[in-house]
């Protein structure tokens, strides 16, 4: 009554969450950065916390909101390259999502 490892299937899953999380990874970020190139960089104001080490300011989050608005504007891209920006930036979401609804997918169905 021992216990028999199949070497072959733990390389198989090994390899499949090494590869989801490339793509995850890796679209992610590339649609960030395709984001930012077509002039519509991310602001996010931080969550108020209680026990935070530092939180912004209602000033400091307008600082930060008019210096994206500014390099937004001096971008030396065109419309049409901007368009093209903007379009890369949801096609890499899309495939980032898909990865994961793939994976989800892969436990609840078992497949």
């Amino acid at each position: 009554m021992g216990f028999e490892i199949d070497w072959l299937a733990f390389v198989q899953v090994f390899l499949a969450a090494l590869v989801a999380t490339i793509v995850v990874v890796a679209s992610y970020s590339l649609g960030l950065r395709m984001l930012v190139r077509a002039g519509r960089a991310p602001v996010v104001a931080p969550a108020e916390f209680t026990d935070a080490i530092t939180v912004m300011s209602e000033k400091q989050r307008a600082r930060a909101a008019k210096a994206a608005a500014k390099a937004a504007k001096r971008s030396p891209l065109t419309d049409g390259q901007k368009q093209i920006a903007r379009i890369a930036a949801i096609l890499c979401f899309a495939v980032c999502a898909l990865a994961v609804l793939g994976g989800l997918l892969l436990i609840v169905i078992g497949l």
